[in-house]
């Protein structure tokens, strides 16, 4: 399945993709939050969507909204791609890096991202998200998969100076609003052949920055799911962002390159569809 959220922001109604056309699901879910994934809501709404019920057709020019409600924690892995680290003069780590997003930073897929106040450099990262399917502690790297609900494109601005400059931890400049457009889809672990081979792709005004793969992770989704519940609980409907590739305007050689309003940002995986956000200046 390939899981929607449509409709105006804070209004959000679930729904699914099907062939491309947008339907609307919310006569037998409520929402695609924590509960749903607790309570089996993956395999409540695929029975009834083969029991072939006549659903209601969403328009495409609708608000796609973020494909999962607003979670308990969104965590993001820092420098796991080889080239990043290099790029960014930063030491392969030996380990997952570990930082948060605040769950308001969470928005849709072609929200605007909005240029917090003051800011002079804030950046992009195409990134590779999963959801949490069920309550995680202490799991063994061979089940991690089965803690995993599905698979998600995410955009995980960052605020250089806030995040570098500013002392202290990275969330400073991770964690601004609009700072995590999800989407457009949630991909449940069926519709996608191997997570592990994933092209994906970022542009800045039709100029292509990011190019890579997801074969070029340092630490994999199994070990991750591993790795983090040794540390925490990760709950149903969690986000976990799995790091960025080479191409984040930081690394640009010999001046990097930030984002300035009216700067459209487009970006993709391999069958997990493509975002786009327009810059916009921070306004009262």
């Amino acid at each position: 399945m390939k899981l929607i959220r449509f409709g105006e922001i804070g209004k959000e109604k679930p729904g699914v993709l099907i062939n491309e056309k947008r339907y609307d699901v919310s006569s037998i879910v409520s929402d695609f939050n924590e509960s749903f994934f607790e309570d089996n809501g993956l395999e409540i709404l695929q029975k009834a969507l083969e029991s072939n019920p006549s659903l209601p057709e969403v328009d495409a020019s609708v608000r796609l909204g973020s494909p999962v409600a607003r979670p308990s924690k969104i965590i993001c892995i820092g420098l796991n791609y080889v080239d990043h680290c290099k790029e960014t003069g930063a030491p392969i780590p030996t380990e997952p890096i570990i930082f948060f997003k605040s769950t308001t930073s969470l928005c849709g897929p072609d929200d605007d991202v909005i240029i917090p106040k003051n800011s002079v450099k804030t950046d992009w990262e195409v990134e590779l998200a999963f959801v949490v399917g069920k309550k995680a502690s202490y799991v063994e790297e061979a089940e991690a998969l089965d803690y995993v609900a599905g698979y998600a494109l995410l955009n995980d601005y960052s605020e250089r100076e806030f995040q570098i400059e500013r002392g202290g931890q990275w969330a400073k400049g991770k964690g601004c609003d609009t700072f995590a457009p999800l989407g457009p889809f949630l991909a449940t672990k069926d519709e996608v052949k191997d997570v592990d081979n994933l092209s994906m792709w970022l542009s800045v005004n039709g100029k292509k920055y990011q190019d890579s793969n997801t074969l070029n992770l340092v630490f994999k989704i199994p070990y991750l799911v591993h790795y983090l519940s040794q540390f925490m609980t990760l709950l149903p409907g969690d986000i976990i962002s799995t790091g960025t590739p080479p191409g984040v305007g930081l690394g640009i050689k010999p001046d990097p390159i930030y984002l300035k309003a009216g700067d459209v940002v487009e970006l993709g995986i391999e069958g997990l569809g493509t975002s786009k956000q327009t810059a916009v200046a921070y306004k009262k």
